[in-house]
């Protein structure tokens, strides 16, 4: 068990593939790695300390840079496919051979891929946020949600206070409570490129282009699954975790209510119940 948790735990780097990624561990060994994939524009810092600490309490915790991404080398692909293959990059050169994946959004979209090119390492899969390949909406987000990200702030980390969270009081109060927890940290993660931005945002496009109404590469995802959302995603809507959920051979469909894009960040506590009775069964 080591001593760190989410705010202490030291920025490493594993070399792998030509890349240099950035990634942070921490947390008990003894259960297989929680390694968490980040959504659109997120660094390390994005991800919330009120869930990798909690998880952490009784498994290691990874979370990390893929490539191009932040502190880590090299440039962002345009293919989420392609980040897949980063991401399983980065896993191998951590020596792992079996990881639960949690998955956010984009990372959500990763992790499919993930667990589809490489069943033998993803044991259990936690999608939130998130959908199927040529799902609902995915990519071709309204100008009016465009314009969120390409916003200045005074603080940019209030960006997601839009984004994540819907807008009445509760949701809101909640959003500025998880800001507060992912700005603790002492030593910040490096900014996203512009290079980054603009390849995530083809990659997703593309990804949601690829149009299939059977969802046929859904049947290949034949792990348990556990799809998590909140009542009204503005960004990827909420009828692609119902889609997910019909489609795969195992899925589990939770959905927060008086919650958007980032419903386990508003419920931490909850969703850190849920994904334990998940990943512990």
């Amino acid at each position: 068990m080591t001593s760190f948790t989410h705010d202490t735990a030291p920025t490493q780097y594993a070399e792998g593939g030509g890349i240099r990624f950035a990634y942070r561990r921490f947390g008990g060994p003894g259960r297989p790695p929680l390694v968490f994939y980040q959504h659109f524009m997120g660094t390390m810092d994005d991800h919330d300390p009120a869930l990798s600490d909690a998880f952490a309490g009784d498994r290691e915790v990874i979370l990390f840079n893929n490539t191009g991404v932040a502190s880590s080398s090299g440039i962002v692909p345009d293919t989420i496919e392609a980040m897949a293959r980063d991401a399983i990059t980065f896993t191998d050169a951590l020596g792992l051979t079996t990881i639960d994946v949690v998955g956010h959004s984009m990372g959500g979209l990763v992790a499919q891929e993930v667990a589809l090119a490489r069943p033998d390492l993803v044991r259990r899969l936690v999608l939130v946020g998130t959908g199927p390949r040529g799902g609902e909406g995915i990519g071709a987000r309204p100008d009016w949600v465009g314009k969120l990200f390409a916003r200045k702030y005074q603080r940019q980390e209030d960006m997601w206070l839009p984004i994540l969270f819907a807008p009445t009081r509760t949701s809101q109060a909640a959003g500025r409570a998880y800001i507060e927890r992912i700005v603790a940290r002492a030593d910040r993660d490096t900014p996203v490129s512009d290079q980054s931005i603009a390849a995530q945002r083809a990659a997703i496009a593309a990804y949601g282009a690829a149009k299939d109404p059977s969802y046929a590469n859904l049947k290949g995802l034949e792990l348990p699954v556990l799809v998590v959302n909140g009542t009204d995603d503005i960004i990827i809507p909420t009828i692609n975790s119902y889609i997910l959920q019909q489609f795969l051979p195992d899925a589990e469909l939770i959905l927060y209510p008086d919650a958007g894009h980032g419903s386990h960040f508003q419920y931490p506590r909850l969703f850190v119940r849920h994904a334990r009775i998940f990943l512990d069964d």
